[in-house]
């Protein structure tokens, strides 16, 4: 009787989990045949072609980067549809603005700034020298409900300023803010174990302190007072305003609201901020008049829509066979083969080894954006490098927000360095860190015991605490890739080694400043890099080509449908006064958890400078 229960609750939970299997499998396929049909609908639609006579919106959604971040619309469905944020890559807004500077069918350039979110200033320099040339050319008008200090850095490149009167321009100064959980491991009994090299390494601050050394304050104290110099006075220059006018702005915001009864707009229009004060219908109405159109909707396009058409166009009109490759690199530089949005080791190394076969390639571009991140990552990288330099093909680099730590090492030995003046470089130092359990798991009365053959057999086990020795062994590993950086910066870059030790120590240094000090060779962004790749391969006609890691079919339809699926489960509405505290509490405790993800060095040292992250 018990053999034939038993048979029959076998043959119930087989036919359950079978059952399930199949409704799992039922439900993946019209998730797929969903997907596929959005696809499909998205080639489907009739491409808006280019008016004759319009305007290019430029409205740019999410935070500005250099290489979008690979996220599978499933995942982006089921349990994380509200965390999705959008995403505008950088240079796709520059040859967008660039191309309708020099089209005839392009009258205006519209700056819709509501939707633009997390933004480098390097990235906005970039951004920006694009719009002054198109401003040399044809008018150029900005517009934004509100004003955040990145939106209204590059509303600061237009003609005219059009603001919501319940708007205003939240110009409060940079910031560096970090959490510190010295106290809060203290607590859970976990002692972290740090090992360094760098008289400025702040990365493992965090967790042997409560609050910033001075050393570190000022380190970044001066730092955020270059790049706000930058801010300021680009910002005076473009809306003819006495020097100072902004710091005092955002030094005194409290005061000079009391003043108008804490009306923001009339505010920023008195301070000459902004030029028109306008809801949206006026704004609509003023922007018709304004384009050459009186009682009808002016002919406009979107800047993507329009790029699209271009390189359509292009595909179609151009066959060049020379090519400069450009690869990016964006994110913590991490071990192996990892998607878009970090920087696998093994994954950018394998491009630079396919590259080596490809004869049509005259020359490369590294665009990196990056703190760095795994030691070992970072020299399988520049090892690719050194052996793509065989061919004689030229590398330049060209750094983006940030390209310091790991990101400097995989740029030291290449022909030329281009960096933006608020490029974030240098951070010339390592670390590590190995944290231990023994003490809270003995709190909890667990405790870890045993033989090895040898005294520091075991020495990495975190239920263990470390030696004397392994922690010397350790710290004499740190030491050594410290040396090792040293050396290659100072043979890459041409630096006596006494030279190199004085820039590094894990300082961290603006572009302009990179340049007084050998580490950069030029300032400019992506396009005078490549330009300059060109000039190296001796190229007068040349194709751009950007390279990026293989995608399976099945990643190809996911990367279609990011886009779309975006579209439909995200608002990307920039964040004001009610939710900013809110945002960013979740921004910090992200990146925390972010960094911790992302630590796989094999020998647990890193090339990474966690500081670099942390302006807003």
């Amino acid at each position: 009787m018990t053999e034939e229960k038993t048979g029959f609750f076998k043959r119930v939970f087989s036919f359950i989990g079978k059952f399930l299997t199949f409704v799992r499998h039922t439900i993946s396929f019209v998730i797929l045949i969903f997907f596929v049909s959005i696809l499909v609908g998205s080639f489907a639609k009739d491409k808006q072609a280019i008016p004759q006579s319009g305007a290019l919106v430029f409205a740019p959604s999410g935070s500005l980067v250099d290489q979008k971040t690979y996220v599978d619309p499933l995942s982006q469905i089921i349990g994380q549809g509200n965390q999705i944020n959008g995403e505008t890559l950088v240079r796709d807004a520059i040859a967008a603005i660039d191309y309708a500077a020099d089209d005839k069918r392009i009258t205006h350039l519209i700056i819709d700034i509501n939707n633009l979110g997390n933004a480098g200033l390097s990235k906005l320099q970039e951004i920006g020298y694009s719009i002054d040339k198109f401003r040399e050319k044809k008018p150029v008008i900005a517009i934004g409900d509100n004003f955040s200090q990145s939106q209204y850095y590059l509303a600061a490149h237009a003609n005219e300023i059009i603001m919501h009167p319940f708007g205003g321009a939240e110009i409060t100064g940079l910031s560096s803010y970090r959490n510190y959980f010295k106290d809060a491991l203290s607590k859970l009994k976990i002692k972290v174990n740090v090992f360094r090299v760098g008289e400025y390494k702040s990365a493992v601050e965090p967790f042997m302190d409560n609050a910033m050394s001075p050393q570190v304050k000022k380190e970044t104290r001066d730092l955020l007072n270059l790049l706000w110099n930058q801010y300021s006075k680009k910002i005076e220059e473009l809306r003819s305003l006495e020097l100072g006018t902004i710091t005092k702005y955002a030094s005194n915001l409290d005061v000079y609201l009391s003043k108008f009864n804490g009306d923001s707009g009339k505010l920023a229009l008195d301070m000459k901020l902004v030029d028109h004060l306008f809801t949206r219908p006026e704004a609509n109405k003023y922007l018709n008049k304004k384009i050459g159109v009186e009682n009808d909707e002016f002919d406009k396009i979107d800047a993507m829509t329009y790029l699209e058409n271009r390189r359509v166009l292009e595909r179609t009109s151009t066959n060049i066979r020379n090519k400069i490759g450009v690869i990016v690199a964006s994110g913590t530089i991490m071990d192996g083969s990892q998607p878009e949005g970090t920087i696998g080791g093994d994954t950018l190394a394998k491009m630079f080894t396919d590259l080596k076969d490809d004869e049509n390639i005259a020359a490369v571009v590294l665009r990196i954006d990056s703190g760095g991140g795994s030691a070992f990552a970072s020299e399988i990288i520049r090892e690719s490098i050194i052996s793509f330099r065989e061919t004689d093909v030229p590398i330049i680099i060209s750094m983006s927000s940030v390209a310091a730590s790991g990101g400097y090492w995989i740029s030291a030995d290449a022909d030329k360095i281009f960096a933006m003046p608020a490029t974030i470089t240098g951070s010339i130092g390592v670390w590590g860190m190995i944290p231990t359990i023994d003490e809270s798991l003995a709190n909890l009365g667990v405790y870890s015991d045993g033989v090895g053959t040898s005294d520091i057999s075991g020495m990495y086990q975190i239920d263990r605490p470390m030696t004397e020795r392994s922690k010397k062994l350790f710290q004499s590993g740190v030491e050594s890739i410290y040396e090792k950086f040293i050396q290659l910066v100072s043979n890459g870059r041409g630096l006596d080694q006494l030279s190199t030790q004085t820039i590094a120590q894990g300082k961290i240094w603006t572009g302009t400043q990179a340049i007084n000090n050998g580490l950069v060779d030029q300032l400019g962004g992506l396009s005078q890099a490549i330009e300059e790749a060109a000039n190296m391969a001796g190229l007068d006609d040349y194709q751009v080509k950007y390279f990026r890691k293989t995608l399976s079919p099945l990643e190809m339809i996911f990367l279609e449908l990011n886009a779309e699926v975006r579209s439909l489960f995200s608002d990307h509405k920039a964040d004001r006064f009610n939710n900013l505290a809110l945002r960013n509490v979740q921004v910090s405790l992200k990146k925390n958890i972010s960094m911790f993800n992302n630590l796989n060095d094999p020998n647990g040292e890193y090339l990474l400078c966690t500081l670099c992250g942390t302006i807003d």
